[in-house]
């Protein structure tokens, strides 16, 4: 984060934080606030209590957002999300909680400010270091988090798999600029072969995360997990969650060795300790490793959209979705 001044005190921002925010959090605001921009987003900043060093997370919903009702319902659903999430996730782990909204302030909604190590920080020390046992150890706590959410969540109602391919026919739409000639074809005719594979659709919904990348994931000591940004939240397929985990760790070590066979063993390892928590554990590794190369190939489509990556890199990325998805 970037330190870009005080907050003055006429900002009608500074008596919200002085009098709903802080006193949540047991401060009293009294010396004011310092604010720093998030690297995350334009529209994330932090505010620091000036006597406490308690910071707080702001998200700014309607910078940017023409529709303002439209920036008042995505503030609301995160408000609603966090407080629904929470209630999923036991005592070993940790959503930040939100702290309030106000529509009148740009459709702010504020958060707690939490403290760990991300999960995409741990996987760039685990290759940097050589350190895998470190990696093995928060996979296996964030398998924990994840299939506690997703089991305490399940309802016998089967996964929309129409939705979640209807999804990844817009990250091709996405992509067009990239795309070599008759790729977007190929890409929609394997789409479509897994639209009509039954084997798709014999799992539960699950509340899901809905935006289970590295850096919504932060950890302590131990098998102890903590997330925020839940504004993608859904009711989906669990490898919505755990197959764009999958994704990434190939993304990641594919970046930083040029080896994507090096996550192998982290996704595997990710998997098996997933399956830990259901009844059969063979029965369900077997289903979820079947079904998760789809959701490994959307999670690299849809990181190819960035264009922060170079071109090559964007390529190599749709060249590894195209032999997953085969």
């Amino acid at each position: 984060m970037e330190y870009i001044g005080h907050l003055p005190s006429c900002d009608p921002l500074y008596d919200f934080l002085k009098y709903d925010i802080m006193p949540q959090v047991g401060c009293s605001g009294a010396e004011g606030f310092r604010v720093f921009a998030s690297k995350s987003s334009h529209a994330v900043y932090i505010y620091e209590d000036r006597a406490s060093n308690v910071k707080v997370v702001g998200k700014f919903f309607a910078a940017g957002e023409p529709d303002r009702e439209r920036a008042k319902r995505k503030m609301y659903r995160e408000f609603h999300n966090i407080n629904e999430f929470r209630t999923l996730t036991g005592e070993s782990h940790y959503v930040a909680r939100a702290l309030g909204c106000n529509e009148n302030l740009d459709c702010l909604l504020v958060v707690e400010y939490c403290y760990g190590e991300a999960l995409d920080s741990i996987i760039r020390r685990a290759i940097t270091e050589k350190n895998d046992a470190l990696l093995f150890d928060k996979l296996k706590a964030l398998a924990n988090f994840l299939a506690t959410v997703h089991n305490r969540s399940a309802r016998p109602v089967m996964v929309d798999f129409h939705r979640i391919c209807n999804y990844a026919e817009n990250i091709i739409r996405q992509l067009s600029g990239i795309l070599h000639p008759g790729e977007a074809e190929y890409f929609y005719h394997r789409i479509t072969r897994y639209r009509h594979d039954p084997l798709m659709y014999q799992d539960q919904e699950v509340t899901t995360h809905g935006d289970a990348t590295p850096a919504n994931f932060f950890f302590g000591d131990g098998m102890y997990v903590i997330t925020f940004d839940l504004e993608r939240m859904q009711r989906s397929d669990r490898l919505f969650d755990t197959g764009r985990i999958a994704g990434e760790l190939q993304h990641f070590f594919l970046q930083h060795t040029g080896n994507k066979y090096a996550a192998e063993p982290f996704i595997g390892h990710f998997l098996w300790e997933y399956c830990t928590h259901f009844p059969d554990r063979d029965r369900a590794f077997a289903s979820i490793t079947a079904r998760v190369p789809f959701y490994m190939a959307m999670t690299l489509l849809r990181i190819a959209r960035n264009n922060y990556f170079d071109r090559s890199y964007r390529r190599k990325l749709i060249d590894e979705a195209k032999l997953t998805l085969a």
